[in-house]
C-alpha cells in the first residue's frame, strides 16, 4: 500500500508559479512511476504528466509542455510539479498518482494509488 499526500496548492495570478509536491509513504518509492492529474469542475480527470522510476525523459501533456517540470527525490520518497507561467484554464484540483510498474503511462487507470488532491486556482 502506498500514501500520498500532496501540498502546495494555492490561488495564484495569471503569469505566476507554483510548486506542488507529494510525499509517498509506505512502499519502496524508488520503483514507482508518478503521475499528476488535474480535475477542473465538470470536466474529466486529464494527466498532466508522469516520471518513470528512474526520472529520465518526464512526459507531458501537450499544453503544459514548456512551462511545468516534474521531478523526484527519492531519498525524500517525493514527487514534485513546478508550474510555470500559469494560465487561468490550468485551475482545477491537482492529484498525485503512484504506479507499481516504474514505466510511465497516461491512463487514469494505469495508477494504483490517488492522493486527495490539491486546488490551483488561477486568477486573471
Amino acid at each position: 500500500q502506498v500514501q500520498l499526500v500532496e501540498s502546495g496548492g494555492g490561488l495564484v495570478q495569471a503569469g505566476g508559479s507554483l510548486r506542488l509536491s507529494c510525499a509517498a509513504s509506505g512502499r519502496t518509492f524508488s520503483s514507482l512511476a508518478m503521475g499528476w492529474f488535474r480535475q477542473a469542475p465538470g470536466k474529466e480527470r486529464e494527466f498532466v504528466g508522469a516520471i518513470s522510476w528512474s526520472g529520465a525523459i518526464p512526459d507531458y501533456r501537450d499544453s503544459v509542455k514548456g512551462r511545468f517540470i516534474i521531478s523526484r527525490d527519492n531519498a525524500l520518497s517525493t514527487v514534485y510539479l513546478q508550474m510555470n507561467s500559469l494560465k487561468p484554464e490550468d485551475t482545477a484540483v491537482y492529484y498525485c498518482a503512484a504506479r507499481r510498474r516504474g514505466t510511465i503511462r497516461a491512463e487514469n487507470i494505469a495508477y494504483d494509488y490517488w492522493g486527495q488532491g490539491t486546488q490551483v486556482t488561477v486568477s486573471s
